[in-house]
């Protein structure tokens, strides 16, 4: 179903026949501004959108070819802004609800062609021979579109095939919020017989109706379907059904968005639902309705079917994967730290110190670990271990482990954490990153950093106490003379800034110092803090830091008396990175090779 919060009403000038040929006649696009007007030539459907928008109570969007950070906080966006293959996206304000609407405009969003594409599929049943043998599955797309090409024709004198009743359905189904529905399974009986003859030659379309059908096919043999424009969409994180009604996306620039798309019946959610997750290979049924899994992306997926274990019916969450991860410096634009804390944390790791990204879920734990990656000395030779792929290294020399279950279709057996952590002993690494600290791999990263393997990893605790309660007590069950091998704590937290956004910060640095038996008590020390009254980091550990000053000066050569020039190197490797990103090298990859010929060049020691 799609939910609009404005009726839905077909251009009646037939963009793609009349508007196409005569667009200075065409009166929404006159209203448009120059910029808006040069793309809508291109992609009518927009236009066509535009056309739905009630204009005389609201302005003309504002059109971006690419957005910016500098657009968060904006208040009652009314914004659109494209992500490529000819779908925009419309942020729109939403007087109703905390939540703005998320509107995907694609080719096909007033008419899915829904018996055109039958027709078309059944044609394509015709050719099946010309796919024998192809294997890749671009190959045989690109195969589909050469036969869809053979069997149509484009015929722009002919009709559009938008139902004329599409204006009366929609008053119908308007629901309790205003807002306008179209179910796409029903179409008018004519059209219906005027398509099945069509076989009979070449089916005769509109150049608009061409258009939306090769998006169609295209998205649902090579894409995820109603979702592909969310998972194309590069400024959202998380996408989440949590049952019937609409989906719901996390934004990187507007925050949480209300989608377009939804479901209304438990059958249509159940549906999708099993072919969502017979696409990635992951089959749900009632015996096993939970699946974790990852898509063709990298991207993490979570699927729970049916009412038995979730009482508002079949719900999924998708983790979105960025193929570059954000960068030290980036996060550092972004105000989450600053360039004295990544100094700090650059040093700790080239000394091979043990550190833990610790904090609650969506407080960019992953993030941040996948940002430091790029301080870990270029001759590493590294080992990951995951049970779902979400950690980055730009290293060559990197060992990427994953786990893998109990096979339902298979006899394989099942590779837990644990199993690729004691594998990983034996295979002579520098530093070893696990993705995240759950259970009894826990003791075996504690017995690695006793044997003097530096260790990485993330771990869900939102303080430095809370973290060595979960470690010290079950699952984990460390001992407690064993924590002071974890040296450094970086806390990151989801804050609300004085503005009233919300905002992911790395509230804190913290190194263990020791613990004591007489007490039973463990020393640590602050390093850094955030300020919540300005949004600053303070630098509470200057001439105060266990680690630097008794285990790195040291290593360093620095006699006793003189240990605290440690600071120096500090403050020097601070303005180096602040020098990279005057230059403005801030890519991930970009960064990682600086800091790698400054490594050999001695200008990063």
């Amino acid at each position: 179903m799609l939910h609009l919060p404005f009726e839905i009403k077909p251009c009646p000038q037939n963009c793609g026949k009349v508007c196409g040929e005569n667009l200075e006649n065409c009166p929404i696009f006159l209203k448009l501004p120059p910029d808006l007007q040069d793309v809508c030539k291109n992609n009518l459907h927009l236009l066509q959108y535009l056309y739905m928008l009630p204009l005389d109570e609201m302005e003309i969007p504002h059109y971006y070819e690419k957005i910016t950070r500098k657009l968060m906080g904006t208040k009652d966006p009314n914004i659109i802004y494209n992500i490529g293959g000819g779908v925009f996206v419309h942020v729109l304000a939403n007087p109703e609800d905390i939540r703005d609407h998320y509107i995907a405009i694609e080719p096909s969003i007033i008419d899915p062609q829904n018996l055109l594409l039958e027709e078309i599929e059944f044609q394509l049943a015709k050719h099946v021979e010309e796919l024998e043998g192809v294997m890749e599955s671009s190959q045989r797309l690109d195969i589909i579109m050469d036969i869809v090409d053979k069997i149509v024709y484009i015929d722009n004198q002919k009709n559009s095939l938008i139902p004329k009743n599409i204006k009366q359905k929609n008053k119908k189904n308007n629901d309790d919020n205003g807002n306008s529905n179209i179910d796409f399974s029903q179409e008018n009986d004519k059209q219906s017989e005027k398509l099945k003859g069509s076989g009979k030659g070449k089916i005769h379309v509109t150049q608009f109706q061409y258009n939306s059908i090769r998006y169609l096919l295209r998205r649902k043999l090579e894409g995820m379907g109603v979702l592909d424009p969310m998972i194309e969409d590069p400024y959202i994180e998380d996408i989440s059904c949590s049952g019937l009604g609409n989906i719901f996306v996390e934004h990187k620039i507007f925050g949480g968005l209300r989608t377009s798309i939804g479901f209304d019946s438990n059958d249509a959610l159940d549906k999708f639902v099993i072919e969502l997750s017979e696409s990635i290979k992951h089959p749900v049924t009632f015996r096993e309705p939970v699946v974790d899994s990852t898509l063709p992306d990298g991207s993490r997926i979570n699927i729970v079917y049916g009412n038995d274990v979730s009482k508002r019916g079949s719900n999924f969450t998708i983790r979105k994967f960025s193929e570059t991860p954000m960068s030290i410096l980036e996060l550092i634009q972004f105000n989450a730290l600053n360039y004295e804390m990544a100094a700090y944390l650059s040093l700790i790791i080239q000394e091979g110190m043990n550190v833990w990204v610790s904090g609650e879920t969506a407080s960019g734990k992953t993030t941040m670990m996948n940002a430091l990656t790029t301080f870990i000395p270029p001759e590493y030779k590294i080992v990951s271990i995951e049970d779902t792929p979400e950690v980055q290294v730009p290293h060559h020399n990197w060992i990427r482990g994953v786990t893998r279950g109990s096979g339902r279709q298979t006899e394989s057996s099942e590779i837990s954490m644990f199993d690729l952590l004691k594998a990983a002993l034996r295979q002579r690494p520098n530093l070893i990153i696990v993705g995240e600290i759950r259970g009894i791999e826990g003791a075996v990263a504690f017995q690695a950093m006793q044997t003097g393997h530096a260790c990485m990893s993330t771990f869900h605790a939102a303080s430095v106490s809370k973290l060595i309660q979960r470690i010290t007590g079950n699952p984990i069950n460390v001992p407690k003379s064993y924590v002071d091998n974890l040296n450094v704590i970086a806390i990151c937290q989801q804050v609300r800034l004085a503005s009233g956004h919300l905002a992911r910060r790395l509230t804190s640095i913290n190194e263990i110092v020791n613990y004591d038996s007489i007490t039973d008590a463990f020393s640590f020390i602050e390093i850094f803090n955030w300020n919540p009254l300005d949004d600053t980091f303070l630098f509470r550990g200057y001439q105060n830091s266990y680690i630097l000053e008794n285990k790195i000066a040291p290593r360093r050569g620095f006699p006793e008396g003189k240990r605290r020039q440690i600071y120096k190197i500090l403050k020097q490797r601070a303005e180096v990175l602040k020098r990279i990103t005057e230059h403005g090298k801030t890519n991930f990859y970009e960064v990682y090779s600086i800091l790698s010929k400054a490594y050999r060049e001695g200008y990063f020691r």
